[in-house]
């Protein structure tokens, strides 16, 4: 039995495993690399194994740089099954169709704007037809149900918290008469983060591969975190502008929707017109809203007491092309929520060219932002960014909220490997390298646990 470290071991994105047991191989995971232009090509590298040889894939959640490569791997040849939560096949169908359709758009447009050789004659990472071929492949199963998928390895998935569907993976596996437990966080979301649960506690395990995206920090608390969310609304609405919010559309968008209705009042909303312009985030906000038996308690109150989420009669979807260009004639009174999350493409792009310049509005940088992309910049107080291949002085002003992320700070990580009963050996993946370093040595002097730092490449047996 061993593990080889694979994907999000240099970088936080492109989550990805290779699982040995006996005459199988299981991969944990299968993501899309994201960031700078030149990681993003990485893509297209061979995989370091016969996509036909695997036998299975444990997906731990939708979020692109945890799935966005089955398109490919399918491409490839791979023939088996995908195991992963219910509400993950729902929203994989969303995230795969739309990374494929901009995959295919984008080598469109090299090949009729070509600047270099190999540009006329681009093809996309995969299409729409792998997509679907790839969707094919996943099966649901439900949290806490306990499934041999193949001869020594069983799996359960826990609620992760981090966004619907995202799932704690334990393996139980066995060869040779030797039995070993793994268990793979996939990603950990925050105590007390608003519409799903709490990460659940997972009592033991040999060894866990746990990610550390925020293994170096902590995150404002969620009650002063909202208080600066409405004293922004508020004080922007004297400035007659505009709002801007990037927003991841699994996950960050639902949560912004839901809080907008929960301070309806509190924060003035009445005063403005809400807008989500991203197609993925109004398909995945109506899965959200089907799966009510995954939300927490104050979600389902709010839910109950309401009738329907989110609960705002100025809130406008806006899935076409026209609708969206439409809302660049809103000069003043407007909250657009658009994808991306990372500004790195989608319709936020359009937006902020029209906005940027503008010292009346706002951008709300709400999630993670990957080195190289549109978004670290604007966070990290850049004057002048490049929109579209055009640069633009940056007047608007840029709020960071650090408080609503769907990964667990330090001290969520740290709590959440607290309940374990023994004291499994760690391996730290899928952050930055300060953040790894740092979050190891956090596990190691405040719970007294093994833990290291593993490189692409590494292999780790755990067997007798």
């Amino acid at each position: 039995m061993e593990i080889q470290f694979y994907g999000a071991t240099e970088r936080v994105t492109g989550s990805c495993h290779i699982l040995r047991v006996g005459e199988y191989t299981v991969l944990l995971d299968c993501g899309l690399i994201q960031g700078a232009p030149a990681e993003e090509l990485l893509n297209k590298e061979p995989f370091p194994f016969a996509p036909s040889s695997i036998d299975a894939v444990v997906l731990s959640h939708g979020h692109i740089d945890h799935s966005g490569r089955l398109p490919y791997l399918v491409k490839q040849g791979f023939r088996g099954v995908v195991y992963t939560q219910h509400a993950t096949v729902d929203l994989c169908r969303v995230l795969l169709l739309d990374s494929a359709s901009l995959a295919e758009r984008d080598a469109e447009f090299r090949r009729k704007h070509p600047l270099t050789r190999r540009d006329r004659h681009a093809e996309p990472l995969y299409t729409r037809e792998d997509a679907l071929r790839a969707l094919n492949t996943l099966t649901g199963l439900p949290y806490h149900a306990k499934r041999e998928i193949l001869p020594g390895i069983t799996i359960r998935f826990s609620d992760a918290g981090h966004i619907l569907g995202s799932a704690l993976v334990e393996l139980w596996l066995e060869e040779d008469g030797v039995a070993r437990k793994l268990v793979f966080s996939g990603d950990v979301g925050q105590y007390g983060s608003p519409i799903l649960n709490d990460p659940e506690t997972i009592g033991q395990a040999d060894m866990v591969i746990l990610e550390s995206t925020y293994g170096d920090r902590l995150h404002r608390a969620l009650e002063q975190t909202l208080a600066e969310i409405g004293e922004i609304i508020r004080s922007a609405s004297t400035k007659h502008g505009n709002i801007i919010i990037p927003a991841f559309s699994i996950g960050r968008s639902q949560e912004l929707l839901y809080l907008f209705g929960r301070y309806f009042e509190e924060w003035g909303l009445e005063r403005w017109q809400v807008y989500l312009d991203s197609p993925m985030a109004i398909e995945a906000s109506r899965i959200y809203w089907d799966y009510p038996e995954l939300h927490d308690e104050d979600a389902l109150a709010f839910r109950h007491d309401t009738k329907m989420m989110p609960h705002l009669n100025n809130l406008h979807f806006t899935p076409t092309v026209e609708q969206s260009q439409a809302i660049n004639g809103v000069k003043s009174g407007a909250i657009i929520i658009a994808g991306s999350g990372m500004c790195n493409g989608g319709r936020i792009l359009h937006h902020l060219k029209h906005h940027i310049q503008r010292p009346e509005c706002c951008l709300l940088m709400t999630g993670f932002q990957a080195e190289g992309t549109l978004g670290r910049a604007l966070v990290d107080g850049e004057s002048e960014v490049v929109i579209l291949g055009r640069r633009y002085p940056v007047r608007a002003t840029v709020h960071t909220i650090g408080g609503l992320s769907a990964h667990g700070d330090q001290n969520d990580l740290l709590r959440w490997m607290g309940g374990f009963t023994n004291k499994p050996e760690v391996f730290v993946v899928h952050g930055d390298q300060p953040a790894k370093s740092i979050f190891r040595n956090a596990l190691e002097e405040r719970l007294g646990l093994k833990a290291s730092i593993p490189k692409p490449g590494d292999i780790v047996a755990f067997g007798p």
